[in-house]
This record gives C-alpha cells, structure tokens and sequence, in this order.
C-alpha cells in the first residue's frame, strides 16, 4: 500500500454529466405534481406588524394552505430557529433574541419571511400571496456599524449582540508602550451576497409515517436533527437527501425557515411540497457574507521584530444571529489570528451588532479570510511607513521551521510550516526580478502597476472525525458511502481515486454515495475545508479493517496462518502460496462461498490534530488614472496543501476561491438605501466576475507535509479566498501610493479609485 496514494491529476469524472446536462439538481428531481410554495416577505426593513389577513389568499384558486407563524405555533412546532452565541468578556452569554420561522409581530429586515402560500402551482400560489393584507407600521432602520440607534431586540441594549474578547489586553498594552515602533490601520472588509449558481431550495413528502425531506445543502444530519427537534418527530421518522448541489460556500450549510414550513406543510398536507427561491429572492434571504470594520495595530521593536499585536473589530450580523453568526468574526477570526508570525502578545476584542439587514454568516473561509486580511493589510502599511520592503518585513517575522510546533497566542497548534521557502518559491514564479521593468513600462504608457504580496495560514475547521463505508456488489463494482458532502469540488472523483490508490480496485469501478441519512448513519458535511482530509482518514481506517477482515478468510483459501497473509496495494500474498488475489476477487471468492459479512466494511477515525494550509498570494495591478479602472495583470499563487491526492482537483479549487476573491476586492458590494432597500438585488446591479476580469492564475504547489494525519495532507478548499483579498488590496495601493493615497477599502471599482486619485482622501462607496 502506498502511504500517500499517487497524486495524479485525474479529470472529474461527473463532470461529463454537469456538463451534458445531466447533472441531478434539486429542480431536476423534484416530485412530478408537487405543490409549490411561494413566501410572502417584507417590503420593509423595520416595523410593527398591525393586521395581517390571509382569508382571501386561502380561499384563493389552486390553494391549499397559508401559513403563519400562529399556524405553526398552534400546530405544536417549536418555531425558533437555531443559532450559537459566544461568551462576553465579563464571561455573560452573548444575546440570543429570538428569530421565528416566520414573522412574530415585526419585521426586521426587507426579505423577511411572513407567511408562505402552498397552492397547486407556482403562478397560483404567488397570485394568492398577492391577496394577503398586510399593514407595517414603520419604524426608524438601523444600518450603520455603530452602537446605539432603534433598538431592534430588547435583549440587545444599543443593538450589540456581544462584546468578545481573547488574549492578554494588559500585557498587549504595556508592549505597544515601550515598543520602538507602532503602526495602525483601520480596515473594512465589504459585505457580499455569496450568489451560489443554483439558489436554495427543497421539498418534501409525508409517506409512511415518515418525513423524506430534500434540499440543497452542506450536509444531512444537521437538517436531519433539527427539523425532528421542531417537527416532534423522532429522528428516526426523518430521512433527509441532498442531491447534487449547485455550490454552497458556507451559506447553505445551515438550515432556512423555508426548509421547516415547507417540511410541516406537506406532512400536514400528506402531498409532496416544493419551494424554490429565484435569483432576487436569494438576494435578500440568503445569508451574506463579511461586513466588519476593524482597527488593527501592530507593535515593533528596534529591529523590527513585532512585539504585539492588537484588533478591535465590529461586526455586522444582521437582524437577528444566524446558527452560527456570532462566532464567525470571534472564535474563528482568531483562529489565525497572528498569521505565519512570530507573535507571543496578542488582544483581539470584537464587537457585534445587530442591523436591519439580511444575516451575516459563513462565506468560504468563515472569519479566517476576514483575519489574514486585517493582518496582511496592516503588515503591507507597516513596511512603507518603516521604510522595508514588504516582503523583507514578512521574512523577518516568520515563525521559523525549528520553532514548530509551534503554540500560537490564541491556542492553535501550528505543526509544520516553511513560510520562508514557499515565499521565495512565489518571488521566482511570480518574476519579481522583472517587476520593475513591467511597472516603467505601464508608466510611459500614463498607468499605474502595483504588486501586492498576502502570505496566509488557515486552520481546518469542522468534526474531525468521519466514518466511511465500502460495499462490494454483484456486479463487480463498489461503493464507498462518505460522511462529507459535495458541493461541485470534485469529491465523486478524488474519493474513488484514494480508494483505488490504496485498495487497487479500478477507480471506474467505485461509485461515491452521498447525502443520504438513511443509507449514512452520521457525518459531518462539507465546510471549513474538511472533506477531503477527514474523509480520506476514515477511508484509510475502513481499508485496514478490510484487510484485516479478508485476512483469515483468505488464510484459510491459501492454506496459511492469517498472519501469513499480506496485502500490497494491489494484491493479496502469503509465503508458500501462489493465490494472489486482488480485493476485487477476493471479495468474489467470499460472495461465492456465502460470506456476506465480508461483502460491507466500515470504520470511523478522528484526526489528531488540525492541519494548517498556507501559501503565498502575489498579484499585479494595473490602473487607469484617467478612468480609475483597473485590472489584475497578473497573479501567482504558491501554497504548501501537503501531499495531494488530485493535483488538478487542487488547482480548481484555487482558481475558484481566488476569483471569488477577485470579486469582492474588485465590484462586489452590498448596498442598501436609508431606509434598508437592497439596492443591489439583481445581477443588473450586483457585479459578479466575468471571464475578460479574471487573470491566468499561476498555481504551484510546494508542499510541506502535515503531521497531524496518515496522508501529510492540508485541505485546499477555502485557501484562494483566503489570499486573494489583501493580495489585490496591497497591490492597489502599491500602485497608487506614490500618488499620496494613503486608503481605499474594497471593492476597489472605478469610479471609488478615479475619485479617491483626485482627492486623495476619500472615495466613493
């Protein structure tokens, strides 16, 4: 058995159905003859509920329910959703106001649910939903990032959620007050809506007694948990699906109001229910993402060592906490907080606050890509207020590899890292040496060129266990059940793959199973990077107990102790016998003589620690002074993912992080009016990145193997966003700080970078 598998860079093999259309996404497998439901939300960000009268609208043609929150309550459901609070620092829980599936007596936020209409089409039930009287007295809209204003919760005096705090802020202080040097920077990190290619969705069935709930999602058993908890139903009456889904990003890994009112409506109905959101609707009811401010400082000393670092951060979480809202910018932020240096005293004090906005919640990389951001923003303003070169300033700071493992401030346990190899690795393949000449070039043509350099760590997140199970059939192929769920990175193919490296079953024999809480006990989604690692983990544990099972069989077929028998990768061996079958034919032989018990194996297996994926971003920018448009020239990005099962499947999940990075350095940005109005509801005014702004990216791998699982591998899902944010950030004011610009926050469109050149102060939102 090969330790590591082969690393070759297989072709996903379900990319052929995605892209012949075959692809099974949740409007592909709806039930024929469905109900549709259809939700009423409110028009307003903020006011009382005065009358809400839905008589006309349920007796409406085609109508079969009209739910409220009153329904729901008298139906016996607990109509509260979910949603984790952390700890003040005078150690009180953080606020946990109630949000109900539906409206109770006020709205808060413009796409707030009220009331949904299942009828037998979509055209009725949306025409029915028009007949709803509902009146909404107004009150004041809270919108900025500051405590105080119309409270929205009596539970949150002044709207602040909570006031968190990790690190030593004594011992912080009396650093900066005898440090040699102090650099500050106030830093904002732009709201986004995550616009995944397929919006939510689900439906439902009651048969048998059973709930059959399916939806678009991150996992199973979530869903499965919560919609029996509020639903009284015993789980095992629950069984939740997700077929293939059309991108998450974190905003689908927790579950929606629609997802429990559609669930109740068919059980109540005995009909299968379908809801699906459209393009405008997701934009106001999914959660975003980012939305915080930070004032980040750093402390020096003569040598320009740092010597402290302090963030005080305030976040925005929308109207009410999200499942897992609070933590994000929190918890999660600090998980990197201090980055690949060298950094022993450390305060992190984070603030949130609740607005009459959408919620706030996990977007790829959930509060990591926020931290590296502050961090790498304010290491980048350091060095040209001390006169170093950026890239020396990170060089002088790198935790060193005899230092590893190496204890972080905030608790983390770095266990491998060669910060100073991969950056000299990105300087060559990013042609640093001929930087200089490439910016005289764009000069005499009137442009601007800046490079901008964002080294970044991240930490896995997640259950760091996982289960796998592997199933032999009668036709000769084989499945492998996983825990992790797919949302378009290519798990189809690199868990066959893995399998087949270390079983030596043909890979196009072996069919991933996913998504499924009937046929998979438990698992724990996708999310914070997880999948591959933990899943290929449990794999390795689920071969060894197959080995170990098909042992003394095979003992027994070659005429040897079960000691004897051996397993190489490929085939079975034992000395004195000239039986050497694979694990594909001794699975046969067993099948033939009656031994079902061979034909199934499983096994779950933890992880020892957590792997910390790291890299080195290097983008070029180049802008037009005359116009303020600008353009990634060039991008490199080095990372150390450890060893790599599909090197291609690597690649892909870079160039995608980073041009969602892209996108929200350059044009994505959530807008709202004064009065809470989502103005940025529709691709006609929410920029996305097309092919013609998106640069080749140069990926290469250099890897350093994690200690912390069998495999030496670092998960890679999460890592591009992760960089690429402050990576195009510094290279804008690279290119614009010779012109006296001092700050421009993202997205840096043209008309914030023509005005913020001509006044060089302020620019435009």
């Amino acid at each position: 058995m090969e330790k590591f598998g082969k690393s070759q860079p297989v072709k996903r093999v379900e990319d052929v159905r995605f892209l012949t259309g075959h692809g099974n996404y949740l409007e592909d497998c709806a039930p024929d003859g469905a109900l549709r439901a259809w939700v009423l939300r409110s028009p307003v960000a903020h006011g009382e509920i005065t009358a809400l009268d839905v008589a006309e609208a349920r007796a409406a043609e085609g109508v079969h329910m009209v739910v409220t929150l009153q329904d729901l309550q008298a139906a016996g459901l607990i109509t509260t959703m979910d949603a984790t609070v952390v700890k003040n620092r005078d150690k009180s829980d953080g606020a946990a106001p109630e949000r109900h599936m539906l409206a109770n007596g006020r709205v808060r936020f413009v796409g707030e649910p009220i009331a949904v209409v299942i009828a037998d089409t979509l055209e009725q039930a949306r025409d029915a939903g028009e007949l709803i009287e509902v009146d909404i007295a107004d009150l004041p809209v809270k919108l900025d990032l500051e405590a105080g204003g119309e409270p929205l919760h009596a539970e949150a005096p002044d709207n602040k959620a909570f006031d968190w705090g990790m690190g030593d802020e004594e011992a912080t202080k009396a650093a900066f007050d005898t440090a040699a040097h102090t650099v500050s920077l106030q830093v904002a990190d732009n709201r986004i809506i995550v616009n995944a290619m397929e919006p939510r969705g689900c439906f439902a069935s009651w048969e048998a007694e059973r709930l059959h709930f399916t939806f678009g999602g991150q996992g199973v058993w979530g869903a499965k948990s919560q919609l029996a908890a509020k639903l009284g139903l015993e789980e095992d009456a629950v069984h939740v699906m997700t077929p293939d889904v059309g991108g998450g990003f974190g905003m689908k890994a927790m579950t929606y109001p629609e997802y429990f009112v559609v669930a109740h409506a068919a059980r109540t109905l005995a009909q299968p229910v379908f809801w699906m959101s459209d393009r405008t609707e997701a934009m106001l009811s999914d959660n975003d993402g980012r939305d915080l401010t930070s004032l980040a400082e750093l402390a020096f000393d003569a040598d320009l060592k740092i010597t402290a670092y302090r963030v005080q951060t305030r976040c925005n979480l929308g109207a009410y906490n999200s499942q897992f809202g609070q933590p994000i910018q929190t918890q999660l932020f600090s998980r990197v907080l201090t980055g690949v240096y060298d950094i022993k005293t450390t305060w992190l004090q984070v603030e949130g606050i609740y607005t009459n906005t959408t919620q706030v919640d996990a977007y790829r990389g959930a509060g990591r890509p926020e931290a590296i951001y502050v961090l790498e923003r304010l290491m980048d303003r350091a060095a040209r207020e001390l006169g170093v070169d950026p890239f020396e300033l990170h060089r002088r700071n790198f935790i060193a590899p005899a230092q590893f493992p190496y204890a972080t401030a905030t608790g983390e346990s770095y266990d491998v890292g060669d910060f100073a190899m991969i950056l000299s690795r990105a300087c060559e393949e990013a042609d640093m040496q001929g930087f200089a000449a490439r910016r005289s070039a764009d000069v005499a043509n009137g442009k601007l060129r800046g490079v901008g350099l964002c080294y970044y760590i991240e930490s896995i997140l997640g259950d760091p266990s996982e289960g796998a199970e592997v199933e032999f059939l009668e036709d000769g192929r084989v499945n492998i059940y996983v825990g992790t769920q797919s949302n378009g990175q290519g798990h189809e193919t690199v868990y066959a793959q893995f399998l087949a490296d270390q079983t030596g079953i043909p890979a196009d024999k072996i069919t991933t199973i996913q998504g499924d809480s009937d046929r998979i006990a438990k698992g724990g989604g996708t999310g914070g990077s997880r999948s591959v690692t933990t899943q290929a983990n449990a794999t390795l544990a689920t071969v060894e107990v197959m080995v170990a099972a098909f042992a003394p069989f095979l003992a027994d077929e070659m005429g040897v102790e079960a000691e004897a028998v051996h397993f190489d990768g490929e085939t079975f061996r034992a000395p004195g016998s000239n039986l050497t079958p694979s694990m594909l034919e001794t699975a046969e032989m067993a099948r033939a003589q009656g031994r079902v018990d061979l034909l199934r194996h499983t096994a779950r297996a933890q992880l020892p620690g957590r792997s910390f994926p790291n890299g080195a971003h290097i983008a070029e920018v180049v802008i037009d002074p005359e116009t303020g448009v600008s353009v990634v020239d060039r991008y490199t990005v080095v990372d150390d993912f450890g060893n790599l099962i599909n090197p291609m499947l690597a690649e892909g999940q870079v160039h995608g992080g980073v041009v969602q990075g892209l996108g929200q350095a350059m044009m994505e940005h959530v807008v709202h009016d004064e009065d809470g109005q989502l103005l940025t509801a529709t691709f006609m005014d929410y920029a996305l990145p097309r092919a013609a702004d998106v640069p080749m990216i140069d990926f290469t791998s250099e890897p350093v193997p994690s200690t912390q699982n069998p495999m030496g591998m670092k998960g890679c899902g999460e890592a591009g966003t992760v960089g690429a944010l402050a990576a195009v950030a510094n290279a804008v004011q690279d290119a614009t700080w010779d012109k006296g610009l001092r700050q421009v926050d993202m997205p840096f469109t043209p008309l914030k970078l023509w005005e913020a050149l001509r006044n060089g102060t302020k620019a435009a939102c």
